[in-house]
């Protein structure tokens, strides 16, 4: 018997079951291609043919995304991301105090006391140091953003990059590339920025406390966390499975809300093969002229979205 979590973010969708004993069995990562149906049905298909629908004892979903993928899939808890990462984290190690956790397109911060979130931030505007950021910067420099970080740790002087903005941040770069600065040294530059954007901005007012985690996709980076360790002058630990430690944590809480009410929503993994359909509508119910979107799957509305005040999406059938 499994529990599945799901998190819909703006550039990846991960799915993971879990065990009894909460040990992950199974972990998908998709990009979302601002297609989230699309790749929770993708999610779906690639574990149709080794799983029945029986064994899927709940469904937690998280992310931006994550109403949507409760509608799809009959969710059994839907939560934040910052309730999702820190159940995750603390489940891993009961001492951690604070995490940073960086994605596709958003970064935030999450501190803990005595097991409980205490205080968050997530970046407002700009994307700095985010995951899209830093494959277009892998990109541009023809290197793999899997050697990203490995290039970083050969910087022997560091070139000092404005990190603030991603626009300057890249033009800086190339400004240092035109003048002869090591390859290198510009990469781990640009980290050390990005960790200086980081703390300047989401982290600002926060006290980062050890123990500390490092989540999400751009935890991999082997760059950005020597310069957090650098920076913090202590140690950065990035738990086993960093990049979906937010649906790890959906999956546990969906696995909690069932334990409560004794039977799942799941609709079953035959999800995967349906057509879904989105159509929107402004709703002139009110001054503020709300884009709603239906999500029918033939003739029945799934899910709607988008309104202020609950009236459609409190129809919502799940």
């Amino acid at each position: 018997m499994y529990y599945m979590g799901v998190d819909v973010g703006s550039v990846s969708t991960d799915v993971v079951l879990i065990d009894n004993s909460m040990k992950v069995v199974e972990k998908i990562y998709l990009r979302t291609k601002g297609k989230p149906i699309n790749a929770v049905q993708e999610g779906l298909k690639m574990l149709i043919d080794k799983y029945d629908s029986k064994q899927i004892q709940s469904v937690g979903t998280t992310g931006s995304g994550r109403h949507i993928a409760a509608a799809l899939l009959g969710g059994d808890a839907v939560k934040n991301e910052i309730t999702a990462h820190a159940i995750a984290s603390l489940y891993v190690d009961k001492d951690v105090r604070t995490i940073i956790e960086i994605g596709g397109q958003d970064s935030k911060i999450i501190t803990l006391k005595d097991g409980v979130v205490t205080d968050f931030a997530m970046n407002t505007v700009c994307a700095a140091g985010t995951g899209s950021f830093l494959d277009r910067q892998a990109e541009r420099l023809e290197i793999p953003i899997e050697k990203f970080g490995d290039y970083a740790l050969k910087a022997n002087v560091p070139v000092r990059i404005a990190g603030r903005c991603a626009v300057f941040a890249e033009s800086d770069m190339i400004h240092k590339q035109q003048l002869g600065y090591d390859q290198s040294d510009i990469i781990m530059g640009l980290c050390e920025a990005l960790v200086r954007n980081y703390l300047n901005n989401v982290a600002k007012g926060k006290d980062i406390e050890q123990k500390v985690f490092f989540q999400g996709g751009v935890a991999a980076n082997k760059g950005i966390k020597k310069a957090f360790e650098n920076a913090l002058g202590f140690n950065v630990y990035v738990p086993q499975n960093y990049d979906v430690m937010g649906a790890i944590g959906a999956a546990m809480i969906g696995a909690e809300a069932v334990k409560k009410v004794g039977k799942t929503n799941f609709k079953g993994f035959d999800i995967a093969e349906r057509k879904f359909v989105s159509a929107s509508f402004e709703c002139k119910g009110c001054p503020n002229r709300c884009e709603v979107v239906n999500i029918k799957d033939g003739n029945s509305i799934v899910g709607c979205f988008g309104d202020r005040c609950g009236k459609w999406s409190e129809r919502m059938v799940v």
